[in-house]
Protein backbone atom coordinates (compact mmCIF):
# COMPACT_ATOMS: atom_id res chain seq x y z
CA UNK A 1 0.00 0.00 0.00
CA UNK A 2 1.22 3.94 -0.91
CA UNK A 3 0.37 6.57 -0.71
CA UNK A 4 1.03 8.91 -3.65
CA UNK A 5 3.63 10.77 -1.84
CA UNK A 6 6.62 10.23 -4.08
CA UNK A 7 10.33 10.12 -1.95
CA UNK A 8 12.47 10.84 -4.62
CA UNK A 9 13.66 10.07 -8.32
CA UNK A 10 14.91 6.98 -9.36
CA UNK A 11 17.25 6.37 -12.69
CA UNK A 12 16.88 3.56 -14.64
CA UNK A 13 20.40 1.97 -14.92
CA UNK A 14 19.42 -0.99 -17.14
CA UNK A 15 16.56 -2.94 -18.97
CA UNK A 16 16.60 -6.07 -20.28
CA UNK A 17 13.73 -7.26 -22.31
CA UNK A 18 12.83 -10.42 -23.04
CA UNK A 19 9.04 -10.99 -25.31
CA UNK A 20 6.29 -9.27 -23.18
CA UNK A 21 8.70 -9.24 -19.79
CA UNK A 22 11.65 -7.28 -18.54
CA UNK A 23 13.42 -6.77 -15.23
CA UNK A 24 14.62 -3.40 -14.86
CA UNK A 25 17.43 -2.40 -12.31
CA UNK A 26 16.71 1.12 -10.94
CA UNK A 27 19.13 3.38 -8.65
CA UNK A 28 18.24 5.42 -6.17
CA UNK A 29 19.32 7.07 -2.89
CA UNK A 30 16.23 7.42 0.05
CA UNK A 31 14.15 4.23 -0.87
CA UNK A 32 17.81 2.36 -0.47
CA UNK A 33 17.84 3.08 3.52
CA UNK A 34 15.91 0.39 4.84
CA UNK A 35 15.55 -2.20 1.69
CA UNK A 36 15.21 -5.74 1.93
CA UNK A 37 14.71 -8.13 -0.48
CA UNK A 38 10.63 -8.99 -1.32
CA UNK A 39 10.25 -5.26 -0.47
CA UNK A 40 7.12 -3.54 -2.61
CA UNK A 41 7.93 -0.36 -4.13
CA UNK A 42 5.89 1.88 -6.38
CA UNK A 43 7.68 2.58 -9.73
CA UNK A 44 5.87 5.56 -11.07
CA UNK A 45 2.77 3.94 -9.72
CA UNK A 46 3.17 0.70 -10.47
CA UNK A 47 3.82 -1.77 -7.35
CA UNK A 48 7.36 -3.72 -7.90
CA UNK A 49 9.00 -6.66 -6.14
CA UNK A 50 12.55 -5.84 -5.29
CA UNK A 51 14.61 -9.08 -6.22
CA UNK A 52 17.99 -8.33 -6.01
CA UNK A 53 19.44 -5.07 -4.11
CA UNK A 54 22.79 -3.49 -3.24
CA UNK A 55 24.07 0.08 -1.80
CA UNK A 56 23.06 1.93 -5.11
CA UNK A 57 20.52 -0.18 -6.84
CA UNK A 58 17.56 -2.81 -6.71
CA UNK A 59 16.16 -5.21 -9.63
CA UNK A 60 12.46 -5.87 -10.01
CA UNK A 61 10.71 -8.02 -12.73
CA UNK A 62 8.17 -7.01 -15.05
CA UNK A 63 5.94 -9.63 -15.81
CA UNK A 64 3.35 -9.68 -19.19
CA UNK A 65 0.29 -8.22 -17.81
CA UNK A 66 2.41 -5.15 -16.25
CA UNK A 67 4.37 -4.84 -19.49
CA UNK A 68 1.65 -4.89 -21.57
CA UNK A 69 -0.81 -3.02 -18.71
CA UNK A 70 1.48 0.11 -17.86
CA UNK A 71 4.28 2.68 -18.98
CA UNK A 72 6.51 0.86 -17.77
CA UNK A 73 7.48 -1.24 -21.06
CA UNK A 74 8.63 2.75 -22.39
CA UNK A 75 11.42 2.73 -19.98
CA UNK A 76 14.47 3.13 -21.07
CA UNK A 77 18.24 3.61 -19.68
CA UNK A 78 18.57 7.15 -18.12
CA UNK A 79 14.84 7.40 -17.61
CA UNK A 80 13.49 9.38 -14.28
CA UNK A 81 11.02 7.46 -12.39
CA UNK A 82 9.22 8.32 -9.46
CA UNK A 83 9.93 6.07 -5.99
CA UNK A 84 7.93 5.49 -3.20
CA UNK A 85 7.96 2.69 -0.53
CA UNK A 86 5.48 0.76 0.94
CA UNK A 87 3.90 2.97 4.22
CA UNK A 88 4.95 1.59 7.21
CA UNK A 89 2.08 0.99 9.90
CA UNK A 90 2.37 4.41 12.36
CA UNK A 91 3.49 6.56 9.90
CA UNK A 92 1.92 9.62 9.07
CA UNK A 93 -0.45 9.29 5.95
CA UNK A 94 -0.38 11.76 3.13
CA UNK A 95 -2.05 11.54 0.01
CA UNK A 96 -4.47 8.79 -0.43
CA UNK A 97 -4.48 4.85 -0.57
CA UNK A 98 -2.94 3.71 -3.52
CA UNK A 99 -2.46 -0.15 -4.44
CA UNK A 100 -0.02 0.19 -7.11
CA UNK A 101 -2.24 -1.46 -9.41
CA UNK A 102 -2.39 1.11 -12.93
CA UNK A 103 -6.51 0.98 -13.90
CA UNK A 104 -5.37 2.38 -17.15
CA UNK A 105 -2.51 4.00 -19.49
CA UNK A 106 -3.10 8.02 -20.00
CA UNK A 107 -1.69 10.22 -22.53
CA UNK A 108 -0.39 13.79 -21.96
CA UNK A 109 -3.06 15.84 -24.01
CA UNK A 110 -1.76 19.41 -22.43
CA UNK A 111 0.48 21.13 -19.94
CA UNK A 112 -0.42 24.92 -18.94
CA UNK A 113 0.79 27.36 -16.35
CA UNK A 114 -1.52 29.56 -14.32
CA UNK A 115 -0.12 31.15 -11.92
CA UNK A 116 1.66 29.10 -9.45
CA UNK A 117 0.30 25.99 -10.13
CA UNK A 118 0.76 23.25 -13.27
CA UNK A 119 -2.24 22.06 -14.99
CA UNK A 120 -1.92 18.92 -17.19
CA UNK A 121 -4.69 17.73 -18.93
CA UNK A 122 -4.59 13.84 -19.49
CA UNK A 123 -6.53 11.50 -22.38
CA UNK A 124 -7.18 7.67 -20.75
CA UNK A 125 -9.85 5.76 -22.45
CA UNK A 126 -13.72 6.38 -22.21
CA UNK A 127 -15.15 2.78 -20.50
CA UNK A 128 -13.20 4.28 -17.00
CA UNK A 129 -14.74 7.77 -16.95
CA UNK A 130 -17.47 6.65 -14.47
CA UNK A 131 -14.25 6.39 -12.10
CA UNK A 132 -13.07 10.38 -12.24
CA UNK A 133 -14.41 12.27 -9.88
CA UNK A 134 -14.35 15.86 -9.63
CA UNK A 135 -11.97 17.34 -6.72
CA UNK A 136 -11.85 13.29 -6.09
CA UNK A 137 -8.24 11.99 -5.97
CA UNK A 138 -6.11 9.88 -8.55
CA UNK A 139 -2.84 8.55 -8.97
CA UNK A 140 -0.84 9.90 -12.41
CA UNK A 141 2.55 8.06 -11.99
CA UNK A 142 1.84 7.35 -8.43
CA UNK A 143 1.60 10.78 -7.30
CA UNK A 144 -1.08 11.46 -5.38
CA UNK A 145 -3.24 14.20 -7.06
CA UNK A 146 -7.00 15.91 -6.80
CA UNK A 147 -9.24 16.20 -10.28
CA UNK A 148 -10.02 19.83 -11.03
CA UNK A 149 -11.71 18.64 -14.38
CA UNK A 150 -12.87 16.24 -16.13
CA UNK A 151 -15.07 14.86 -19.11
CA UNK A 152 -15.93 11.10 -20.21
CA UNK A 153 -12.71 10.39 -20.73
CA UNK A 154 -10.03 13.66 -19.62
CA UNK A 155 -8.68 14.43 -16.37
CA UNK A 156 -7.19 17.86 -15.55
CA UNK A 157 -4.75 17.74 -12.45
CA UNK A 158 -2.76 20.62 -10.87
CA UNK A 159 0.86 20.26 -10.00
CA UNK A 160 2.26 22.82 -6.89
CA UNK A 161 5.88 23.67 -8.02
CA UNK A 162 7.30 21.40 -5.49
CA UNK A 163 5.42 18.61 -7.05
CA UNK A 164 5.83 19.93 -10.93
CA UNK A 165 9.61 20.24 -10.41
CA UNK A 166 10.33 16.31 -7.68
CA UNK A 167 7.91 14.02 -9.59
CA UNK A 168 7.69 12.83 -13.26
CA UNK A 169 4.22 14.17 -14.14
CA UNK A 170 5.38 17.54 -14.45
CA UNK A 171 8.78 16.85 -16.34
CA UNK A 172 7.10 14.49 -18.52
CA UNK A 173 6.50 16.35 -21.95
CA UNK A 174 2.83 16.53 -24.17
CA UNK A 175 2.01 13.38 -26.06
CA UNK A 176 3.98 10.90 -23.57
CA UNK A 177 2.13 8.17 -21.33
CA UNK A 178 1.43 8.33 -17.49
CA UNK A 179 -0.12 5.28 -15.19
CA UNK A 180 -3.20 6.24 -14.02
CA UNK A 181 -4.90 4.84 -10.31
CA UNK A 182 -8.37 5.61 -9.94
CA UNK A 183 -9.19 6.10 -6.27
CA UNK A 184 -9.80 2.76 -4.81
CA UNK A 185 -12.89 3.74 -2.27
CA UNK A 186 -14.53 5.05 -5.50
CA UNK A 187 -14.10 1.55 -7.69
CA UNK A 188 -14.80 -0.47 -4.65
CA UNK A 189 -18.11 1.33 -3.90
CA UNK A 190 -19.18 1.62 -7.59
CA UNK A 191 -18.35 -2.76 -7.59
CA UNK A 192 -20.07 -3.01 -4.79
CA UNK A 193 -23.03 -1.27 -5.89
CA UNK A 194 -23.38 -2.52 -9.11
CA UNK A 195 -23.35 -6.16 -7.59
CA UNK A 196 -26.60 -4.93 -5.63
CA UNK A 197 -28.32 -3.64 -8.48
CA UNK A 198 -27.37 -7.09 -10.46
CA UNK A 199 -28.51 -9.03 -7.60
CA UNK A 200 -31.88 -7.38 -7.01
CA UNK A 201 -32.43 -7.94 -11.08
CA UNK A 202 -31.36 -11.09 -10.81
CA UNK A 203 -34.09 -11.82 -7.92
CA UNK A 204 -37.02 -9.32 -9.91
CA UNK A 205 -36.75 -11.88 -12.66
CA UNK A 206 -38.47 -14.74 -10.93
CA UNK A 207 -41.60 -14.09 -10.33
CA UNK A 208 -45.49 -15.39 -10.38
CA UNK A 209 -45.83 -14.64 -13.68
CA UNK A 210 -42.58 -15.56 -15.05
CA UNK A 211 -43.20 -19.36 -12.95
CA UNK A 212 -46.90 -19.21 -14.89
CA UNK A 213 -45.08 -18.45 -18.94
CA UNK A 214 -42.75 -21.42 -18.49
CA UNK A 215 -45.30 -23.63 -16.92
CA UNK A 216 -43.91 -24.43 -13.28
CA UNK A 217 -47.49 -23.19 -11.90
Amino acid sequence: MFTGLVEEFGTVKNISKNGHSMNVTIKGKKVMGDLKLGDSIAVNGVCLTVTEYDNHSFIADVMPETFKSTSLANLKAGSLVNLERAIAAGERFGGHFISGHVDTVGQILQKKVRENALYIEILFPKEYGHLAILKGSIAIDGVSLTIFEKSNQTVTVSLIPHTAKETVPGIKGVGEKVNIEFDMVGKYLFSFQNANIQETKDKQTISKNLLIENGFM
